[in-house]
Parts: C-alpha cells; structure tokens; sequence
C-alpha cells in the first residue's frame, strides 16, 4: 500500500515581539486581562520588509533540512495562506523560487485557519496516486497587516509566523502502518461572513472609499465562532476516531489551531483530552491562522512529545466555515 508520512517539520517566526502590554496601550486593556480573555501573553509581528514568503521558506528550510532533503526533492509545493504576498503570482511560486528547487508544482490554497490540514490532504493525495513522492507543505500567514489596531477583538488575538511539512511516499503492508491515515475536511458556507475580510476582491474591489471605511481588516464574530469551532471541531474529531475504531485515550497527541487559550480549554474538556495529551504555544505566538497548527507540530517533534508509532490528532477550524481533521501514526 502507497501512503504518506511526515518526515521534518519546521518553523519561522518574525524577531519582533509584541507583548500585552505593547497592545494593551492602544486598546486601553490590562495586560493580565488581555492574557484571561485570550491565553495569549505575547504573539511576533512582522517588521516592514518581511512577507509571507519569507517566512515560508524559512519554515520550509528548517522542514527540509530536518527531513535529510535539499531544496529539489519536492515534487511539489503547497502553501497555505490568506495573506499572500501578492494576489498572483501565488506565494507557492515565490517559495519555490527562494529555495531555488526543480520547477515543480507550486501553488496556494485558502482555507483560513484550516488550511494546513487542507494542503496535508492534497499532498497526500498527489502521493497516495502517484503524482509525486515528495510534498512540501507549508502555511505562512502575515496577519498583522490585516487588522484594525484599535480592534479589541482582532488587534489582541492574531500573529504572524509560518509552518511547514515534508510528506514523503512510503510502501507499506503491515496493519499499524505509519503515516497519515486519514484528513476529512468540511465547509459551511452558510457562516462565511463570521470571519471576514470584505474589501480587496472582485466582489468590492479596493477603492478610496473601502480603505477610510476599514474594510481591509480582519472582522470576527467572536462569540458564534466559539460555539461553532468548538462543537464541530468537536464532533469531528469523535467521528474520525469512531471510523478507525480508536477512542481518546489511544492518542499519544492532539495538536489543534492555536485559536485563542479558551477554545483550547474548552475543546479538552468536552474530548476527555488530559494536558499531556496536547500541545499549546498560544501563549508566546498568538494566532498566526493557518500556520498555527504546524508550527504546534514543530514545537511537539522537537520538544520530544512523538515517537515513531504515536497516534496524533490534528485538528483546526477558520473562516468559512471550515474545519479539518486528521489521524496520524507517527
């Protein structure tokens, strides 16, 4: 059986630390309130001259080199993000350029927060058919050009950062195969306007009028988007571990979109999850959307907390709605 496994992971985030009490002046709020509303301590910001792709292929070196593999072993790249370094050309060809690999597939998906999970779905596809043997996955988000400084809800919450996976084809008979067993994804189209950036696209293009009405910052609902992250996402995860016959307390790991400290409360709670059970770094980088669930992941290899035949959850929600989840044997 042709399967697929992750080999090296990696991770960038910018030097520019932005601590509570850096956010907290602007918005009036205490730094500790800050922390008890969101988990969050401190997130990394961007310095001008930084892009989405140059943490991307940050990630993506420190992926690679951990995996054994120079920059022309992928036979693909994907990168996931909502805050691309131009509309087109995709930020997948300026990753692909940098690393200065074959002239291999290279292209973006957006799926806000999930998006990781969804660009881990295709690679294994393109592997578990053939089409390639190595995948190159990462997400890099830049989100701190999109918000609203004044923004209460958004100003505290998002980050910049990227992280990155290298999917490498494997054959394999025996039944406790390593590597991905399976990525289901969901969409709910019905909630897209939870999670917003309204002005930019073809639908209201950039004018004069959608830059003074604040119409290029990041807007969240946060209260719906709570109860619905956490009970879908939920819901998933029971689903994926009932398919394949497994209950939480088979998992070694469950490392979840660092969306804010109170959903990853809230999510352990309902799945029984015990806290050595998950990984958490929302409280030093904040929430860097799509790129926050690999570099968890990063932080959990190289923090010791998988070994060779650990079952590892994943899991991640964002705008959309959307919602992925997938099973891995380490």
């Amino acid at each position: 059986m042709l399967t697929s496994r992750i080999v090296g992971t990696g991770m960038a985030a910018p030097e520019r630390t932005v601590d509570n009490r850096e956010i907290g002046s602007a918005l009036g709020a205490p730094p500790e309130q800050i922390h008890r509303l969101t988990g969050i301590r401190s997130r990394r910001w961007v310095s001008g001259h930084e892009s989405a792709s140059d943490l991307a292929v940050e990630a993506s070196r420190r992926a690679l080199e951990a995996a054994g593999c120079g920059p022309s072993s992928p036979d693909a790249i994907i990168v996931s993000t909502t805050s691309p370094d131009t509309v087109f050309p995709s930020t997948a060809c300026y990753v692909q350029r940098a690393l200065g690999g074959r002239p291999v597939a290279a292209f973006d998906v957006a799926a806000s927060c999930s998006g990781f999970l969804y660009g881990l779905s295709v690679g294994d596809a393109l592997i578990r058919s053939g089409q390639a043997k190595t995948c190159l996955i990462v997400a890099a988000e830049v989100k701190s050009a999109f918000l609203d400084k004044q923004d209460p809800v958004t100003a505290v919450l998002f980050a910049d950062g990227a992280g990155a996976a290298v999917l490498v084809a494997e054959e394999t008979m025996y039944p406790q195969r390593r590597g991905i067993l399976g990525v289901r994804l969901y969409t709910d189209g019905a909630y897209h306007g939870l999670i917003r950036l309204p002005a930019g696209g073809s639908r209201l293009p950039s004018s004069a009028d959608t830059v003074r009405e604040g119409r290029h910052a990041i807007h969240l609902d946060g209260t719906p988007v709570f109860r619905l992250a956490v009970r879908r996402l939920a819901a998933a995860v029971q689903d994926l571990l009932k398919e394949f016959g497994l209950t939480i307390s088979d998992l070694r790991q469950a490392v979840f979109h660092q969306a804010n400290g109170r959903i990853l409360e809230a999510l352990g709670r309902r799945l029984g999850l015990s806290p050595d059970q998950t990984t958490s770094i929302i409280e030093q980088y904040g929430n860097t959307s799509s790129a926050s669930l690999p570099m968890a992941l990063d932080c959990a290899v190289r923090g010791g907390s998988l070994t060779a035949g650990d079952l590892l959850l994943l899991g991640a929600f964002g705008g959309g709605l959307t919602w992925a989840t997938a099973l891995i044997r380490w």
